[in-house]
C-alpha cells in the first residue's frame, strides 16, 4: 500500500518566488517518491474567509491550479483537485465538529492572533470581527485531511499546529467508535527564508514579492527596485549581508553563486548584481511562464483537470466517510 501524502493550496494571491522555494518544490519533490500517492487540492472554501469577491475567488483558483501546474504538477500521476468539488468534506467536517473542543480551537494560532489584537486595540468585545469561518478553520482542514486516509502532510513549522489538531479530533473520534480514520502526521519542512524587496520575508501581506509568471520586462524592473545601501561599486561586499545574494543562492547554481561571491568580494555594482539575479531566475522561469500563460489561456482544460481530479479524490473520500457513516449509525 502507498502512503497517501496530502498538500492544501489556498488561493488567496498570485504565485510568488517564495512559494516555488517553499512550498511548490518541496511538495513536488514529495511526489517523486514512488511509494507515495499525493493529493494536492485547491482550498477554495478556507479562501472563503478573506476573498468575498466571487470574480477574483474564480481567477485565483485558475491561476493557482495553472502556476502548479506550469511548475510540474503533473495530474496524470498526481490527484489535484478543488476543494469545493469534495462535498464529502464538508459533511465530514460537521462530524468532525461534535468532536472538537472549543477549548482547542480557542488555541488556534490564527483566532489567537485575531483575539489579541482586538484585546491591544482595547475593543470591548475580544471576538470583534471574528467569523465562525475563521474560527472552524481548523475543523474544515482537519477534514481535509481525515477524508483520504492521509498518512503524512508537509508543513512549515508554523502549520504543525493544524496537524495536531486533525490528530485530537481524530484520537477523540476514534475512542468513541474505534479505528475508525486514520492519524496522520506532520512532516516538517524546513524550507529556506526567502527574502523580499526590501529585505525582510517574502510575503504578499508586505507587498514586497517577485511573482512567477510576470513577463521579463516587468520582472527586471521589480528586481532593480531591490533595498541596497550607497556602497560605492568598486568598494567589497559582504555577500551574507546582501539581499541580491541571498536570492542568487536559491536560484543560481553552486558555480555561479561561487562566481558572484567573487565579483561581490572584489567589487561590483548593486545594478550589476542586479541584473546577475534578473538573467538567471528570468532563464529559470522561462518555461513555466510560457506554459502558465497557456493554461490560463485554456480555462476548459484546466476545468477539466481538476474534474478528473475531484472524480479520483471522490472515490477515496466516499469510502471513508462511509465508514464514518457506518461508525455514527447515520445514514444507511
Amino acid at each position: 500500500m502507498k502512503k497517501t501524502v496530502l498538500t492544501g493550496i489556498k488561493p488567496t494571491g498570485m504565485l510568488h518566488l517564495g512559494n516555488l522555494i517553499g512550498a511548490i518544490r518541496p511538495a513536488l519533490k514529495l511526489a517523486e517518491d514512488a511509494s507515495a500517492r499525493c493529493f494536492y487540492f485547491i482550498a477554495d472554501y478556507h479562501a472563503l474567509t478573506t476573498v468575498h469577491d466571487p470574480k477574483q475567488m474564480a481567477e485565483l483558483t485558475s491561476q493557482v491550479t495553472a502556476g502548479w501546474l506550469s511548475c510540474g504538477l503533473d495530474p496524470n500521476k498526481n490527484t489535484i483537485y478543488r476543494q469545493s468539488d469534495v462535498p464529502e468534506t464538508f459533511e465530514l467536517a460537521w462530524v468532525l465538529s461534535c468532536f472538537a473542543g472549543k477549548g482547542l480551537l480557542n488555541r488556534a494560532h490564527a483566532y489567537k492572533a485575531v483575539v489579541q489584537e482586538n484585546e491591544k486595540d482595547a475593543k470591548k468585545d475580544p471576538d470583534a470581527g471574528i467569523s465562525m469561518g475563521l474560527f472552524n478553520y481548523p475543523v474544515l482542514m482537519a477534514a481535509d485531511i481525515l477524508l483520504f486516509d492521509t498518512d503524512e502532510v508537509p508543513v512549515g513549522e508554523d502549520q504543525v499546529q493544524h496537524i495536531e489538531i486533525a490528530r485530537d479530533i481524530a484520537q477523540r473520534f476514534n475512542h468513541t467508535y474505534g479505528e475508525v480514520l486514520k492519524v496522520p502526521k506532520a512532516v516538517i519542512q524546513k524550507a529556506a527564508l526567502v527574502p523580499g524587496l526590501d529585505g525582510r520575508k517574502m510575503s504578499k501581506s508586505y507587498d514586497n514579492t517577485l511573482p512567477l509568471f510576470e513577463d521579463s520586462a516587468k520582472l527586471r524592473k521589480m528586481i532593480m527596485k531591490i533595498q541596497t545601501d550607497s556602497t560605492p561599486p568598486e568598494a567589497p561586499k559582504d555577500p551574507a549581508a546582501s539581499t541580491i545574494f541571498s536570492l542568487y543562492e536559491l536560484v543560481a547554481t553552486p558555480e555561479q553563486v561561487s562566481a558572484l561571491r567573487t565579483r561581490y568580494q572584489s567589487g561590483i555594482g548593486w545594478g550589476e548584481a542586479k541584473q546577475a539575479l534578473f538573467e538567471v531566475l528570468d532563464a529559470q522561469l522561462k518555461g513555466p511562464r510560457e506554459a502558465y500563460t497557456k493554461l490560463v489561456a485554456n480555462p476548459s482544460e484546466l476545468e477539466k483537470t481538476l474534474q478528473k481530479g475531484a472524480q479520483e479524490a471522490r472515490k477515496v473520500a466516499s469510502s471513508v466517510l462511509g465508514r464514518v457513516r457506518k461508525a455514527t449509525g447515520i445514514g444507511k
